[in-house]
């Protein structure tokens, strides 16, 4: 995987360019869920940037965050089309890489809402562009005629784009969340009660109306294909796994993006990441979101 370089000492640009790296990788993360190919559409950015500066027929860039971000997110545009081809042939459900607090990837102020697994699951529904319109607007708020610029579209043609998306992901994302601590809690609870196949506690945790996604792709443990409903179904389905489990099993809580998580642990490597989400309302679950594909869990320690 590419990285993006480590300043040097008096090397103004590549401080300029890293100064601006937490706003790029946010934005260009949100637009794709995946931390390797984040990272390597911000080698792209760094290198055009780069070129652009020791180019001596190149004009000066008079507005640094303009240009990164346009370059950012035109090039996450076109790895949007090849990350889609790969999902094509993905085994089973593909849910966003999460990035788990105390990974090397930081998670500072330009990062919030745009982590929640719930957003990132609903933006992998909208087309490239309106979610490339919605996470500009909605999440970092550049307003429409910058969009416009950024993306090379007319400004009337981002309006209705950014009304579309907005309508789609309101649609299917509740107004209201639960409040962190009692989201930390509910997490901590169902963990226990899932791997230690406590099927009332399960019942007491979880929504009549629960929905469980699992991610494997193929080369992890995943507990099934396709998304699982209902509560009966979806506790069923965990203590069955819970007997087969390993002994052993470390679990930890941190968070991923905005979300608390549990990670479980077999001796030092990573097998899950789990995120519930809650009703607005209350305690109960109404979203699982199981990660075990362990290309999407390399860089958790």
């Amino acid at each position: 995987m590419a990285t993006t370089p480590q300043p040097a000492v008096g090397d103004a640009l590549t401080d300029r360019f890293l100064g601006y790296r937490e706003l790029l990788f946010s934005v260009v993360y949100t637009m794709l869920g995946s931390v390797a190919d984040t990272e390597d559409v911000l080698q792209e950015v760094w290198l055009a940037w780069a070129a652009r500066h020791r180019s001596p027929d190149a004009e000066p860039v008079e507005n640094p965050r303009a240009y990164l971000v346009r370059v950012a997110a035109n090039t996450a545009l076109a790895r949007r089309a090849e990350l889609n081809r790969r999902r094509e042939t993905y085994v089973g459900q593909w849910l966003p890489e999460p990035l788990v607090a105390g990974d090397d990837v930081s998670t500072g102020p330009e990062r919030a809402e745009s982590l929640s697994m719930a957003l990132l699951v609903v933006l992998e529904t909208l087309s490239p562009l309106e979610r490339a319109v919605f996470v500009l607007h909605d999440v970092f708020g550049f307003g429409h005629p910058e969009i416009a610029r950024i993306l090379d579209r007319s400004p009337a043609s981002v309006r209705q784009l950014a009304s579309r998306a907005r309508r789609h992901v309101h649609a299917r994302r509740p107004r209201q969340k639960a409040a962190p601590e009692v989201h930390a809690r509910v997490t901590e609870r169902f963990a226990a009660a899932a791997l230690g196949g406590d099927l009332p506690a399960l019942l007491e945790v979880l929504a009549p109306e629960v929905t469980l996604w699992t991610d494997g792709g193929g080369k992890g443990p995943a507990t099934s294909l396709r998304p699982v409903q209902g509560r009966d179904a979806v506790a069923a389905l965990f203590v069955s796994v819970a007997a087969t489990l390993p002994a052993g099993l470390d679990i930890r809580y941190r968070r991923a993006g905005d979300d608390p998580c549990a990670l479980v642990f077999t001796g030092d490597s990573p097998l899950a990441v789990v995120v519930v989400e809650l009703a607005p309302e209350g305690d109960r679950i109404t979203g699982i979101y199981s990660i075990t594909n362990p290309d999407k869990l390399s860089g958790i320690r």
